[in-house]
């Protein structure tokens, strides 16, 4: 029977000694991809395994004018799901719980010390978001610790938050696995997301250009990065009622192109929702050329007052 926590006190209390544990991150409204992710974790830990969900609206990694307020929050359907994928608890802390006392909403519920992402966290969602990544990567580092796990689970269609997340655990030795899932797909290809359902009729057909767009720069990523960004925005042409964010290629790392593994990711906005996506590409030897305007090294994280 899966029991929801409250505070840490209740999640520790709920937790069997001396066994594996995974966590799974979610911000709730969850759906058939945050299952594929309990259904990962349950496979790494085994039967005998302990498997923690969180449920956490993280009001800092929204900015002004995003949707927090509109944010879905159905803990009851969630606990349903969580149920059925066999999930032991639902940690479903307060924003005191997570950020302390003090903490009253997006302005004030991570004054103190926070996670700076590096150079990586400041490109693609995080020049359209500022501050986004400050906010994912300290919410958490803060449910690392509170739920102490050996592993925890990660779906690929947040690409930039999953590196940027590895990164972090590697940097500050947290001794946990970080485990990248596939992001599952609906029939015409959307990635699930909890997003989706702000969607109308009319706009989900339209979405459905996303994967036709990431698709054909896949098939073309074999002539060079640049040529595999030009079939997307192509096929986003196509649709003029979707208007893009952003198309880049990048390499596994996020850094510039080259020829080899690759990633192509993608943010539009579609009537009033944004929706990103990205998928893995091979990149000929073609001339590599990139529109993002920050040349990435190795990039580090910092701790610092915020």
């Amino acid at each position: 029977m899966t029991t929801v926590a409250i505070t840490q006190a209740h999640l520790l209390a709920a937790r069997e000694p001396s066994t594996q544990v995974a966590v799974v991150m979610t911000m709730g409204a969850l759906h058939d991809g945050h299952a594929a992710l309990m259904h990962r974790a349950r496979h790494l830990i085994g039967p005998e395994g302990h498997l923690i969900v969180t449920v956490f609206v993280n009001p800092t990694q929204f900015g002004a004018g995003e949707d927090f307020d509109r944010y879905p929050r159905t803990l009851d359907a969630d606990v349903t799901l969580c149920e059925r994928a066999g999930v032991d608890v639902v940690f479903a802390p307060s924003v005191a719980e997570v950020y302390g006392p003090s903490a009253a909403g997006p302005d004030t519920a991570a004054a103190g010390i926070t996670v700076d992402p590096g150079p990586v966290g400041s490109i693609l969602e995080g020049a359209s978001r500022p501050g986004h990544f400050r906010g994912v990567l300290t919410v958490v580092a803060t449910l690392l610790h509170l739920t102490r796990p050996d592993v925890s689970c990660f779906g690929e269609k947040d690409y930039q938050q999953l590196t940027l997340i590895r990164a972090m655990v590697e940097g500050l030795r947290f001794g946990v696995q970080v485990v990248g899932v596939e992001t599952v797909r609906e029939a015409d290809g959307l990635a699930l997301s909890s997003r989706n359902r702000f969607l109308t009729p009319d706009e989900r057909r339209t979405a459905a250009v996303v994967p036709r767009a990431l698709r054909a720069a896949v098939s073309s990523a074999s002539a060079g990065a640049e040529a595999a960004r030009q079939a997307a925005l192509d096929i986003f042409g196509s649709e003029p009622e979707v208007a893009v964010d952003y198309v880049e290629v990048t390499d596994p790392l996020l850094g510039p192109p080259r020829p080899g593994p690759g990633r192509i990711l993608t943010a539009v906005r579609v009537g009033s929702t944004r929706l990103i996506d990205n998928m893995h590409c091979h990149l000929g030897e073609a001339e590599v050329k990139t529109n993002l305007h920050l040349h990435l090294g190795e990039a580090g994280l910092r701790m610092g007052d915020r």
